[in-house]
């Protein structure tokens, strides 16, 4: 199947669904506008220039444009202080990062969303007994779950925070694999608010991953001491090659480059090897590009509601993250849709996924990636655990034009 065989009835529903939701392009549209001015505002202040572009090499000293990069996270998040490295492998090593500044050995680490994502459960020590995971080094876990609503259970958070040995609060903004609603600002702000009503001494800490630029402000500008996400996602703009962010208060986001690189050492080195100017070019298309990704989403939601699926959120409600959940009710469904989204693809159309054992999931996953970058979650894919209700977790889109080419495709490869 290629992208000249979409069928002539899902192109008619294509053209229902969008008239279904005119009003959240034009919501989205405007968030996109907010976060622009506030971007380029911030590439201003910060003076960015061609001597930005020039990459390091070895130890990486005196880097201008890793500098001003950092600077830049720093303005654009409202936070002291900001670590933006190519040096990060995936959104998992920031957030671990970050992890690791918030609490000492004896101390307890507090998630108060529920369970975290997967890859973290053994970073945390939650699951297995992995060598230099938390848990090795004697940092302990708690956990606070969404009220029966899917919002902050506030009460039982302020009874959780009468611990003394809890130092640190933690929570994922996005559902991630989940089946619970994602994190609004005003949640986060919420949280934030009551934490420290009640302790000021315990470290707040958002894993920021496919939220950024959904908003028109981020966790650390309503009181999140420290954020992590990576490139590839969001605030990559589709063009970084890699990397990932933490930001924050300016002693966590130290203790988080000593975690990247070595105590004493910390963020002060790292070449760039040229890759500066894509991360620059990244940040500043990302408003944009997130809302691409968004009108997507919606649009995609509006057309699997239309063939009868349940979507997660539903096409008109509001978002905080990329990410759009489908259920679709049979594995056949999950394999049609999803071969459907990867020969809409620019990169790979040719490859038919299959649901494989991939590290770090207690199933088998199946997943759509024709992406530029591999495993860019900010360009159009489709994965998730191949096991019952069949969810599909839809995220990404560089241009709404070949995002909806690519739900057509899904659409159409499910009917036939």
């Amino acid at each position: 199947m290629n992208i000249t065989e979409i069928k002539p009835e899902i192109v008619d529903l294509a053209l229902e669904a969008e008239e279904r939701i005119e009003d959240q392009f034009k919501d989205i549209d405007d968030t996109a506008k907010e976060n622009t001015l506030r971007v380029m505002k911030a590439f201003q202040n910060c003076k960015v220039s061609e001597a930005c572009f020039a990459g390091t090499t070895g130890y990486g000293y005196d880097d201008l444009g890793r500098d001003t990069l950092d600077r830049l996270y720093a303005e654009v998040f409202g936070a002291e202080a900001a670590l933006v490295r190519i040096g990060f492998v995936n959104g998992t090593h920031a957030i671990t990062a970050a992890l690791f500044a918030l609490c000492r050995p004896g101390e307890k680490i507090l998630s108060v969303s529920g369970e975290p994502y997967d890859t973290l459960r053994r970073a945390i020590g939650i699951d297995g007994d992995d060598f230099g995971s938390l848990k090795f080094y004697g940092i302990e876990y708690g956990q606070v779950n969404l009220n029966s609503n899917g919002e902050p259970d506030i009460p039982a958070i302020r009874e959780a925070l009468q611990d003394p040995s809890v130092k640190a609060v933690i929570l994922q903004r996005s559902c991630g694999y989940g089946e619970r609603r994602t994190l609004f600002i005003e949640d986060i702000r919420q949280i934030c608010k009551t934490v420290h009503s009640v302790r000021d001494d315990v470290n707040i800490f958002v894993d920021n991953c496919y939220g950024e630029f959904t908003e028109t402000m981020e966790p650390t500008h309503v009181g999140a001491d420290l954020i992590a996400g990576s490139l590839i996602k969001n605030p990559g703009g589709g063009i970084a090659p890699s990397g990932g962010y933490v930001a924050g208060r300016k002693d966590l986001v130290e203790r988080a480059a000593f975690r990247l690189t070595s105590p004493g050492i910390g963020g002060e080195v790292g070449s760039t090897l040229g890759n500066t100017r894509l991360m620059f070019q990244g940040f500043f298309m990302a408003p944009h590009i997130v809302a691409q990704a968004l009108k997507t989403a919606v649009f995609a939601a509006s057309m699997m509601e239309l063939m009868g699926m349940k979507t997660s959120p539903s096409s008109s409600q509001p978002r905080s993250d990329i990410i759009q959940r489908i259920s679709l009710g049979s594995g056949e469904n999950m394999k049609r849709f999803c071969q459907g989204i990867q020969a809409g693809a620019p990169v790979d159309s040719y490859v038919s996924p299959e649901p494989w054992p991939m590290p770090g999931y207690d199933c088998d996953v199946i997943m759509a990636d024709g992406s530029f970058i591999q495993g860019s979650s900010i360009e159009l894919s489709a994965d998730g655990p191949f096991k019952p209700p069949f969810t599909v977790f839809l995220q990404g889109g560089l241009t709404y034009e070949s995002g909806r080419l690519g739900v057509m495709m899904a659409a159409s490869a499910m009917v036939s």
